[in-house]
């Protein structure tokens, strides 16, 4: 028995067909919630928000605006569980584009990806930040 821990293999993995399928499904779920445009994104800027349990469901569900931390956190947690209804209520255009640059790398792939394909103002605010 080892005494060190097995480390991941970095070596990038060939996708079977069903691995490209349930990728590409996971990538639709995220589209299909996403809003026509980022100005729909009129969500609170100051306060305490309360996010409901369909998105709370794991953690905090109470997010101070006034603290950096949690307002990057209930970003998180809404970008990953929002449902198509809740993105316009709980983000807001101008503060979604200001967090964007560190944003997302806190959010996984496929989020980041959904987001700045369909919106390229994301990222091209995470290219000039950079």
């Amino acid at each position: 028995m080892s005494s060190s821990p097995q480390q991941p293999s970095s070596a990038p993995r060939d996708l079977s067909g069903a691995d490209t399928e349930d990728l590409a499904l996971y990538r639709e779920k995220f589209r299909q919630r996403l809003p026509e445009a980022l100005e729909e994104l009129r969500g609170p800027t100051r306060g305490v928000v309360e996010l409901p349990l369909h998105m709370a469901w794991s953690g905090m569900a109470s997010y101070d605006m006034g603290k950096p931390r949690q307002c990057m956190g209930l970003y998180r947690t809404v970008l990953h569980e929002g449902l198509h209804d809740d993105l316009p209520l709980y983000l807001n255009q101008d503060l979604l584009l200001k967090l964007w640059p560190v944003l997302r790398t806190l959010v996984g792939r496929t989020v980041r990806t959904v987001w700045e394909d369909a919106f390229p103002q994301l990222a091209s605010r995470a290219r000039a930040a950079a």
